[in-house]
């Protein structure tokens, strides 16, 4: 779906008003709003971030981890709210962002799958981590387009760019415990 820039700027403002009531993203001329993750989506989310956090220093110095920011291309009028990015100490554009890790969550699972692998790749981020705890698998994408893809299960050691992380930290949701 097209949407014209002052459709796109209507769309941000609304955005901005429910922000407050949990994950707002656009994408496809809608406003999505997600609830407040599970205890399992932020513990997978911060277990991921945690590990990148430690290797950044010598993969990427200049680099940070971010929890929960905003990735907004208005060229293609979408605006994200992946659970962690890698990007510049301050800069979130997406040209400038490595990698992006969605966790996949119980509600609408297929915008992870779809819509922001092909929007993510479109931007030009050169990685997607997507790791999904209603199986406990995950797919690491790498450029270009997304066309390298390598699938894995929770308790794997994975590659992911130049990082490793260890997935046998991440529980399903039939695991969590809230």
């Amino acid at each position: 779906m097209s949407t014209s820039p002052a459709a796109y700027a209507r769309l941000r403002a609304a955005a901005e008003r429910v922000a407050a009531y949990g994950k707002v993203e656009i994408a496809d001329g809608q406003v999505v709003l997600s609830l407040p993750p599970t205890a399992a989506h932020a513990e997978a989310a911060h277990h991921v971030a945690d590990q990148l956090r430690a290797q950044l220093p010598r993969t990427h110095p200049r680099h940070t981890v971010h929890l929960g920011s905003t990735v907004e291309c208005p060229g293609l009028r979408r605006l994200y709210r992946p659970d962690v990015t890698v990007a510049p100490i301050n800069a979130i554009e997406p040209h400038a962002v490595l990698l992006v890790t969605e966790v996949v969550p119980r509600s609408n699972p297929s915008r992870a799958y779809d819509a922001k692998v092909r929007d993510y790749a479109t931007m030009g981020i050169p990685l997607y981590l997507l790791v999904d705890p209603r199986d406990g698998t995950g797919i690491a994408h790498s450029q270009p387009g997304y066309t390298a893809r390598e699938k894995f299960a929770f308790g794997d050691e994975i590659t992911v760019g130049p990082w490793i992380l260890d997935t046998s930290v991440l529980l399903t949701y039939g695991r969590e415990s809230d």
